[in-house]
């Protein structure tokens, strides 16, 4: 018969007796099973045990191979046995992985994997394990059709923190659809400005600062992710790789570089448009793990005009360290968004209407941090609406901003 022949509830067995016609009859014991039989026949039958019942635990505890082709020495033996890691919950731990090792050792004489990871269990935005009876579980499908499979596996990951349970809200899953309509819209600004990949392309001969700056900030970046995803610290590795996309390369780097392609000098411009490229691939790369369609979509898009990519981004090799530090570079853009962020605290503070554009004093500035401020006084007009800059003593009465800057520094807004 094609029935279960046993129940089983964390590897309790309950055996099953077959009746002359073919129904199954399960029961503790034989005596309860010949009783059942009775009242289902009227008479007293002869009842045939179950003999092909293997206890659940036991027979999980093969999966590794046997699911390979085992006992053959087939190539899927060979080629995944043993595995990497298991993936699973705290809560079968003894049960099941246990059991694994010890088949593992006992049949294969080598351990199923090397690696354990307990994930988290999800549960309602108020930390309550989810109930159909409380109303309060999330259909995985119905997030998936309202907000994209990507936006839902990053808040997984981004909130996959080791030893914390996952409190999961549809707030927060819009909240990281946005970020893929964040890092979609910057791919299209990038195609729009002709910013494709450069074959050959070598980001250290960049020589404009802003894009120095980007390409370290991308290297700390990889090695941020790769560490992180290395250790099972996933929460870590989508932390890192928002940051890069949404703050340094969307919120300032793709706004600090506006000026540049569509200005008179063609080698920067040209130079900056590579950068974007390359910066934007590698970027893609770091974020598919977390974000699989979005970023395979935005890879063939972005492909190099007329030659296509050489794979899938699936397929495309993970980014390597490129020796790309540049304390200079590094300093002034960093120095550069410090002052704009705080003028724009301040502003914000103050309640200064976003239109109003206000003067601003530096006053104490080293000879670096005035050269560092001419250099960049059309950058710093424009994103923090100032309508000038000049050099000398703060007026009273200006909000001051103090900085440190190998010595002390105040800029002023009145």
């Amino acid at each position: 018969p094609w029935c279960i022949s046993r129940q089983l509830w964390w590897g309790h067995q309950i055996p099953a007796w077959y009746g002359p016609d073919g129904k199954v009859f399960v029961a503790e014991e034989e005596a309860q099973a010949a009783a059942l039989a009775k009242e289902e026949y009227g008479r007293t039958v002869a009842l045939i045990r179950d003999e092909d019942v293997l206890d659940t635990w036991f027979s999980s505890a093969l999966w590794p191979f046997s699911t390979l082709g085992w006992p053959d020495e087939t190539p899927e033996v060979k080629r995944y046995y043993p595995t990497d890691i298991l993936v699973t919950g705290f809560d079968i731990i003894f049960f099941w992985v246990a059991r694994m090792m010890m088949m593992g050792l006992h049949v294969m004489e080598e351990v199923p994997f090397r690696d354990v990871y307990i994930h988290a269990l999800v549960r309602d935005e108020k930390g309550q394990k989810m109930s159909k009876s409380k109303g309060n579980v999330i259909d995985p499908l119905e997030l998936i059709d309202a907000y994209g499979a990507d936006a839902l596996r990053f808040t997984l990951s981004a909130m996959a923190a080791q030893g914390r349970d996952i409190k999961l809200s549809a707030s927060r899953v819009e909240g990281y659809r946005n970020f893929a309509t964040k890092l979609w819209n910057a791919a299209r600004f990038a195609e729009i400005n002709a910013c494709v990949p450069v074959k050959g392309f070598d980001p250290a001969s960049a020589k404009q600062t802003i894009n120095r700056w980007i390409a370290v900030e991308n290297e700390r970046a990889l090695a941020t992710v790769t560490e992180a995803l290395e250790a099972y610290r996933f929460n870590e590795a989508a932390g890192a790789i928002y940051t890069f996309i949404w703050h340094k390369f969307c919120d300032w780097y793709l706004e600090l570089i506006k000026p540049i392609l569509s200005g008179s000098d063609q080698d920067a411009a040209a130079e900056t448009r590579a950068m974007t490229a390359w910066v934007l691939d590698r970027a893609l790369k770091l974020l598919h793990p977390f974000m699989p369609f979005v970023t395979e979509e935005l890879w063939a898009k972005l492909a190099p005009e007329g030659e296509g990519r050489e794979s899938l981004l699936i397929l495309a090799p993970w980014p390597k360290q490129q020796g790309l530090e540049n304390a200079e570079a590094d300093a002034e853009i960093g120095w550069l968004i410090r002052l704009i962020s705080a003028v724009h605290s301040v502003r914000s503070e103050m309640n200064v209407p976003a239109g109003a554009k206000v003067p601003l004093v530096i006053s104490g500035a080293s000879d670096g941090t005035t050269a560092r401020a001419k250099r960049h006084e059309e950058t710093i007009l424009r994103h923090a609406r100032i309508d000038a800059m000049s050099f000398d003593k703060v007026p009273a009465g200006a909000v001051q901003i103090a900085q440190k800057s190998g010595r002390r520094e105040r800029a002023g807004l009145f």
